[in-house]
């Protein structure tokens, strides 16, 4: 992490929110950690280890022939029976220890849905390290020497972020473990690989901090302490300022949504907002808003238990944001922006909201709870209304939410695609595109207006939720009455890999769309 030493940066906070927060866990502080980087140190077209270490041989798309030649020197005769077929990697035990041979086919067609599903040259590089690192730590051995033969910019940042996100281990971050493997980078021309494996090291560090941030345990993970964490790593950067709202600063501000979810809770609601910006940058702010419940029993609404277990997730947009916010900062991106960290825990107490309670939102609409159960959509609409209703150059040209929303959108687009709602056609087929090349795949879905008939309601502007089909497209429109016509994305993405594959190498968070939200920022 850079060192702190801007004078410039401001950092607001409570009193009341930084006490509070030492009795979220039993260490020190905050209780959550940074997960620490295996390509902090790296070796560039350094002496090869004496010992016994794992090689890695990744060619570019022209080079399959010599990828075979290679692989013919080095396998014992009796196991040229792997050359045969189309295989894309080959592993093989040398004289020095495991190798690995990655040559990736060029694709052909037919290619639909305009390419926008296709497995991205970026994604297919990245997600080989998973099994690569496994099987070395299985093993035993401590270095990893991989080398670069003809290959193209897109295919070393795929491994090597790969290699980052195969490295996060839950167990070895709470326990706060060194990297235990030593990686070494050779090839022909070196140029800017030490570049690229500090962006790989950034990226992996920022994808690796949301999957840590939902992986965390809701005794520890709560509003307070996510704020108390926010402090610890952004105040002090440069050009970031820091604002903790707390449940007083919540009531004068009439965020009356945040704070009814919240209010059954021992630990209450917090809006973090970090404001970043660099110097020199031109147009206006994006706005990054992420829901924030760090565990939904539902509320009197109350879940089954089947479907309460994995409710420590539902905190996974905001820890997307987080992430996200952290890449940006620590890679100096030019594009300034704001984000805001909704948070609330969704509790069962006599003092929970209810079913048919009216509360007023902060841009004054008058909401009918139908069901608690639908608790995100009421914390995001009054963060999405504090960031569309900044004014001057503090006014935002777009708007990007991230949520963990609707289970139906799961349904529909099963666990590996989020869903991708938009305003503005441009900017959505953009992220839509970003998100192809970042293997980090989203699926446009429609807003379409005549689902919202059914929250009127004769006791109020609208209901918080409608009963039937169509649920990811009812939330969405929900929160577009909180946008105020600005250009607006929302993403309803499931954040959780429910069994290991690919770079991501066990149960838990996988921070979906900090990826594809990266690209953006790069290619805007």
């Amino acid at each position: 992490m850079a060192k702190k030493t801007s004078k410039k940066t401001s950092a607001k906070t409570s009193k009341k929110s930084a006490s509070s927060s030492r009795s979220a866990s039993s260490k020190s502080g905050s209780g959550i950690q940074v997960p620490l980087q295996i390509l902090k140190s790296v070796k560039i077209n350094a002496a090869l280890p004496t010992r016994s270490f794992g090689s890695v041989v990744v060619f570019g798309d022209t080079q399959r022939t010599a990828a075979v030649s290679l692989i013919k020197k080095r396998l014992p005769k009796w196991q040229h029976g792997q050359l045969k077929g189309d295989k894309e990697t080959y592993h093989y035990i040398g004289k020095k220890g495991p190798e690995w041979i990655i040559a990736r086919k060029k694709r052909g067609g037919p290619v639909s849905h305009q390419g926008l599903l296709e497995e991205s040259v970026y994604g297919w590089h990245r997600d080989q390290m998973g099994g690569v690192l496994s099987l070395l730590k299985a093993y035993q051995i401590s270095d990893l020497v991989i080398e670069f033969t003809e290959t193209s910019p897109e295919q070393e940042l795929g491994i090597l972020v790969g290699l980052e996100l195969a490295h996060y281990n839950f167990k070895a971050t709470w326990n706060q473990e060194a990297p235990s493997i030593k990686v070494h980078l050779r090839k022909k021309k070196a140029g800017d690989l030490k570049e690229l494996a500090h962006e790989a090291s950034l990226r992996g560090q920022g994808i690796n901090l949301a999957r840590h941030l939902v992986n965390l345990p809701p005794n520890v993970i709560n509003p307070v302490s996510v704020a108390q964490f926010s402090t610890e790593i952004f105040s002090g950067q440069k050009n970031v300022t820091l604002d903790i709202w707390d449940e007083e600063k919540l009531r004068n501000e009439k965020m009356n949504l945040i704070l009814a979810v919240g209010q059954g809770s021992e630990t209450p609601p917090r809006l973090v907002h970090v404001k970043y910006r660099p110097p020199g940058a031109k147009g206006k702010p994006f706005a990054l808003v992420g829901k924030g419940v760090t565990f939904d029993t539902g509320g009197l609404d109350i879940k089954p238990s089947s479907g309460m277990r994995l409710m420590k997730k539902d905190m996974g947009g905001s820890a997307s944001v987080l992430g996200l916010v952290h890449y940006l900062i620590q890679s100096a991106s030019p594009v300034p922006f704001d984000a805001y960290l909704a948070m609330a825990e969704n509790s069962v107490d006599g003092k929970s909201f209810r079913p048919s309670d009216v509360i007023e939102a902060r841009n004054g609409l008058k909401i009918e709870i139908h069901n608690t159960d639908a608790e995100g959509r009421l914390v995001l609409a009054d963060a999405l209304d504090v960031a569309v209703s900044q004014k001057g150059a503090d006014e935002p040209q777009a708007v990007i939410d991230v949520a963990t929303l609707t289970g139906a959108c799961r349904v529909a687009l099963g666990v590996e695609i989020g869903g991708l709602f938009g305003n503005a056609d441009s900017l959505t087929k953009t992220i839509q595109e970003m998100s192809q090349k970042a293997g980090d795949l989203l699926w446009q879905l429609p807003l379409y207006g005549r689902y919202a008939a059914p929250m009127a309601t004769p006791f109020a502007d609208a209901v918080n939720a409608i009963d039937g089909f169509a649920g990811p497209i009812t939330a969405a429109l929900f929160l577009e009455k909180f946008v105020k016509n600005k250009p607006w994305i929302h993403l309803d993405c499931y954040c959780w890999t429910d069994k290991g594959g690919g770079a991501f190498t066990t149960t838990g968070g996988n921070g979906q769309s900090v990826q594809t939200l990266i690209e953006f920022f790069k290619n805007n």
